[in-house]
């Protein structure tokens, strides 16, 4: 394979924290490398060295000459006024202007006409690759002829992201694309570049697309770059092994890599189609490895904890404020012990049965039955109920001191440990942690408080790898009764027993095949709108016309959704940033009030649409 970049004992540093310390490796055609490491570790950084976009302090970065090379952020930077078609077509103008002036060097003239916009209609709607991946990737709702100006960051990522691979590269490198993807845009993703040609080299806290995808895994960590073949379970065998051969204070981090790697063997076939590493010395490591969690002894003790009835919904219809259903006589009696992963479409109605749950949310109809012993433990996507006058360990101890898990007494400041804060981090203010570290300060009070029932609205925002397995490992030994929103398909499958859907169609569904048959359900109501453009071609040119415009107001409510949800990340984080100012806090809880009732009502008619289409 030949060589497309090298890097020759690089260095790079910000401040005083050394991120690339002496670090030489190379990327080859045809390989698919996937960066890991702990969040603030250096990944980006490298690529951006990688990629030429920073400059190392010190060493050499060497690329092929002629390297056909795209790069996607997380910045979602696009050019002022352009429009969406602009944008998505200006590389592959790029493209054909590159091999016309190849072939003028070569006597065979031609030309690619004008240029980003050169690139007529026709030419790209009657092309199934470049059709298959506005469709794949979700822009298809936006309009060609948007101006990029009004999209959401969400939007203008998954803009920058077509814009890459429509094109013919040598090396496509991107940073966390799978952050506003759903469960089936991160399949279509991972199919994409299997069937591409072109290297790759793509930073991911996605466990299943790194497995799915990576022929090799690059680990960031202390200013180094270890280097794996394989994806996440040849990574996690290596891990395994490496820290077995480690010195005793790495004990605990070796059990719990060869747990993660017990977990993936037992369901290999499932998980992966290619397991790569040494089939023999895995199953040699993990031989005394019992099953992640015995589900048979977690259950008998939730039910001695939590007795017969949990939380039980009969004949419920759930709406939204302005009476549309999204849940219709649903009954649904939640046993002890048991562990659901929801899934569903946006604006089905996850987070409001959630609520419901919670008894947070009166149904419109039908009753909520809660148990006499039941203990709700919910975390919600919000960040505003953390105290921020506290530190870290204080925030933690404010709930209590130590608890059981499973059968072992720990302590706040170890629970604390486990989820990502060392000990000299528990003394920060709470006040000045990110939004991931807040994230896991949520999670570790929740614990805290030794509930019996667990509701956790989206878990894995802004973990990384690394704090993913130390929450899993945690909640194998909790027992107790499990409800987890999730758009992470590798969480689903690791911590949740059955997987449950809303499709939009008010009912609850059981998905005996799991995320699976979850992609293969929505792929059939996928083809629906197909077969309504069949239909409203031979119908009278009135309900043709109502149909487009129905499409049309359907992908401007996209639109809409999509800015809303980034406005309220925003106040999200503006509202944590702004915890010891109680005016700025009323201003701003009201603004977010507003947002949600907007996002609110742009759901219920993205809904109602979406069924008459």
């Amino acid at each position: 394979m030949s060589n497309l970049i090298n890097l020759e004992q690089v260095s790079k540093s910000f401040g005083i924290k050394p991120l690339l310390d002496n670090v030489s490796l190379g990327v080859h055609a045809g390989e698919r490398i996937g960066v890991v490491g702990l969040n603030g570790g250096g990944k980006t950084t490298l690529l951006e060295v990688l990629t030429g976009i920073e400059e190392p302090d010190s060493g050499r970065v060497s690329r092929v000459g002629g390297l056909r090379i795209a790069v996607v952020t997380q910045r979602g930077v696009l050019p002022a006024g352009a429009t969406v078609g602009s944008v998505v077509l200006a590389g592959l103008a790029d493209d054909q202007m590159a091999w016309a002036s190849r072939s003028d060097s070569m006597g065979g003239g031609g030309r690619a006409a004008g240029g980003p916009d050169g690139v007529a209609e026709h030419e790209w709607a009657s092309n199934p690759r470049i059709r298959s991946v506005i469709e794949g990737i979700g822009i298809e709702g936006l309009g060609m002829d948007t101006s990029v100006d009004n999209l959401s960051g969400g939007e203008r990522r998954r803009v920058a992201l077509a814009a890459a691979l429509v094109r013919d590269l040598d090396l496509l490198v991107l940073d966390e694309p799978t952050n506003h993807l759903d469960v089936e845009g991160v399949q279509w993703l991972a199919e994409h570049l299997l069937n591409r040609r072109s290297a790759l080299v793509v930073v991911t806290h996605d466990r299943w697309f790194l497995d799915t995808v990576a022929t090799d895994t690059w680990e960031v960590v202390g200013g180094k770059v270890e280097s794996y073949e394989g994806g996440y379970g040849d990574w996690i065998f290596a891990r395994a092994e490496r820290a077995r051969q480690a010195d005793a204070s790495e004990a605990r981090r070796s059990n719990l890599a060869r747990k993660e790697l017990a977990w993936l063997r037992r369901g290999a076939r499932a998980r992966t189609s290619k397991p790569r590493y040494r089939v023999e010395a895995a199953e040699a490591l993990i031989a005394d490895v019992p099953p992640p969690r015995d589900s048979v002894s977690l259950a008998a003790f939730a039910r001695k904890r939590l007795g017969r009835v949990v939380i039980e919904l009969e004949d419920t219809t759930l709406t939204t404020p302005d009476g549309r259903a999204l849940v219709r006589d649903l009954t649904w009696r939640l046993a002890p012990g048991e562990r659901v992963g929801l899934v569903g479409v946006n604006g089905s109605g996850k987070t409001t049965l959630l609520r419901a749950l919670a008894g947070e949310v009166e149904p419109a109809a039908g009753k909520r039955i809660q148990g006499q012993t039941v203990q709700i433990g919910w975390l919600r996507q919000e960040l505003d109920d953390l105290p921020t006058d506290l530190r870290v360990l204080e925030a933690v101890q404010q709930v209590a001191q130590r608890i059981m898990l499973g059968d072992k007494e720990i302590s706040a400041g170890q629970l604390a440990e486990r989820l990502g804060f060392t000990p000299a981090r528990q003394r920060t203010p709470v006040g000045d942690l990110s939004g991931g570290e807040r994230r896991r300060l949520q999670l570790t009070r929740i614990l805290m408080a030794e509930p019996n029932v667990l509701l956790l609205d989206e878990p894995t925002n802004d973990l990384d790898i690394d704090t993913l397995q130390q929450l899993e490992d945690l909640l194998d030994n909790w027992a107790g009764t499990l409800v987890v929103i999730s758009h992470d398909r590798y969480l689903i499958e690791r911590i949740a027993d059955s997987t449950w859907a809303l499709f939009g169609d008010g009912k609850l569904t059981n998905l005996p095949g799991g995320i699976d048959e979850y992609l293969k359900k929505r792929a059939a109501l996928s083809a629906a709108p197909a077969r309504a453009d069949a239909k409203a071609a031979d119908a009278p040119s009135t309900d043709s016309a109502a149909y487009r415009a129905a499409r049309k107001e359907l992908g401007k409510l996209e639109r809409s959704i999509d800015k809303l949800t980034e406005r309220e990340q925003k106040l999200h984080t503006a509202l944590a940033d702004a915890a010891t100012d109680p005016d700025k806090l009323s201003t701003l809880g009201a603004e977010l009030k507003q947002v949600l009732a907007e996002k609110e009502a742009a759901e219920e008619r993205w809904l109602e649409l979406a069924d008459g289409a």
